[in-house]
């Protein structure tokens, strides 16, 4: 129960700061954060897009390199074809530096 409520209060700050990323792309409107078993769900409405696109980070491992955190997507999918081949080739198995708060919730 401890680490559900860990992940809720987490996916709200997470969300905030992959907005502030994302805002000339669109909006991620849900995210879900499952720490257990390192997963991520999240529902983000793109502009030019009518419907929503779900991406859904079935693993990941977060890494550390001196003071640095780093998070490593293993395996992601997508509601998309074209957006899931863009997160193959542009995210999954690539080294993303994380702020240490973000590391931490995750």
């Amino acid at each position: 129960m401890l680490s559900e409520a860990k992940d809720a209060l987490a996916s709200r700050g997470v969300k905030v700061y992959l907005n502030s990323i994302l805002a000339p792309y669109g909006e991620l409107t849900e995210l879900r954060i499952n720490s257990k078993v390192r997963s991520i769900e999240g529902v983000c409405l793109l502009h030019g897009e009518s419907t929503p696109i779900t991406i859904i980070v079935g693993s990941y491992l977060i890494e550390v390199d001196g003071s640095k955190r780093i998070l490593r997507v293993v395996e992601c999918t997508c509601s998309r074809a074209w957006a899931q081949a863009l997160l193959k080739n542009l995210v999954e198995g690539r080294p993303l530096e994380l702020p240490a708060w973000a590391a931490a919730a995750l």
